[in-house]
């Protein structure tokens, strides 16, 4: 078992600790809280050490003293090393623009003789609150938590473009004389006069386009091809196939931008994400708990993590405990 903690500790448990675990990262952790309830107790104890600063009412073994000096070493190894990789960047970053000086200064008249000067684009990042807004043409949108929506003052020429990283729940205007185009890394949503969420994950070059009324052309931005979609279907671009999927869907689960958690079919990492995703918490499921079955339901958001967990409980028989910035999650015994 100590080499096995060892091994998490070196790979992944600082990670974990930081919020900063991918999903399978997360799917092995809790692996291997699975192994055994020595496992489970251990990363329990860790979370109050980390969160807590002491070992509260943890036994005072040499070996709880010893993986405590281990987790602060490693953690501290990987500050340093992002620090280093905020430097290199940030001396990239000002090299760079010291060197588009340089190459506007020469080349900038021959291109504004060549090309009209770029748009200005306006830019709105949500933070930690679901926000709407009203563009230029008269579309309503609302951005999910973490999002950037990019767009003109106003829409000149013949089309409406706007630029989204993260979700966003779009009611556009229609005119036929003007097709919107949202952009993401991944894909491009363009449409006449429709509902619609688009959700785009960056790092991993994926995205999700849902349909709710009208009609949408859904085109990947790599050569996957493009699809034409009917209400109740979504379009998946997976990022590591590089494929365009089609599926039904349940329009329902767009429901985010009313404030509410919309479940089908979810199981318990599903729901666990977004609770993450919604209070910036990190939620950590027991060995106990069956991650086998599925739920479905609708939820209103609560000002707490706390208060929703308590409407979770009178359908899924869960116990929970919120340790600082943590959330573990058991099976009622």
């Amino acid at each position: 078992m100590k080499e096995r903690m060892n091994k998490l500790n070196e790979e992944i448990l600082a990670k974990f600790l930081m919020g900063e675990c991918t999903e399978d990262e997360l799917r092995e952790v809790n692996a291997w809280l699975e192994e055994s309830g020595e496992n489970a107790r251990e990363l329990f104890r860790l979370e109050e050490i980390y969160h807590l600063g002491r070992l509260g009412d943890t036994s005072n073994t040499q070996d709880i003293e010893k993986a405590e000096k281990r987790l602060f070493k490693r953690l501290e190894q990987e500050k340093t090393k992002q620090y280093k990789v905020r430097r290199m960047v940030g001396w990239m970053r000002y090299a760079a623009v010291f060197v588009g000086f340089f190459l506007l200064g020469t080349f900038g008249y021959l291109f504004y003789q060549t090309y009209s000067q770029p748009e200005t684009l306006l830019a709105v990042t949500t933070h930690d609150k679901i926000k709407e807004l009203k563009l230029p043409d008269g579309t309503k949108v609302w951005l999910n938590k973490n999002t950037t929506l990019k767009y003109p003052h106003e829409f000149a020429g013949k089309g409406r473009k706007v630029y989204l990283e993260g979700e966003g729940y779009f009611e556009v205007m229609r005119n036929p004389e003007k097709p919107f185009v949202v952009q993401s890394e991944a894909m491009q949503v363009r449409v006449l006069g429709t509902v619609f969420n688009l959700k785009s994950d960056k790092a991993k070059m994926s995205a999700v386009a849902t349909l709710l009324k009208g009609e949408v052309e859904v085109k990947g931005n790599h050569g996957e091809g493009m699809i034409i979609l009917a209400p109740g279907q979504k379009a998946e671009l997976n990022g590591m196939t590089r494929r365009l999927v089609v599926k039904q869907v349940d329009t329902g689960i767009e429901n985010w931008h009313n404030n509410e958690f919309v479940f089908e079919k979810a199981d318990l990492y599903t729901i666990a994400r977004t609770l993450e995703n919604s209070y910036g918490v990190r939620v950590i499921l027991a060995p106990n708990i069956d991650v086998s079955k599925t739920y479905s339901g609708t939820l209103k958001k609560k000002e707490s993590v706390g208060a929703v967990l308590n409407l979770i409980k009178n359908t899924i028989p869960l116990e929970y405990k919120i340790v600082g910035n943590s959330v573990f999650l058991s099976s009622m015994k």
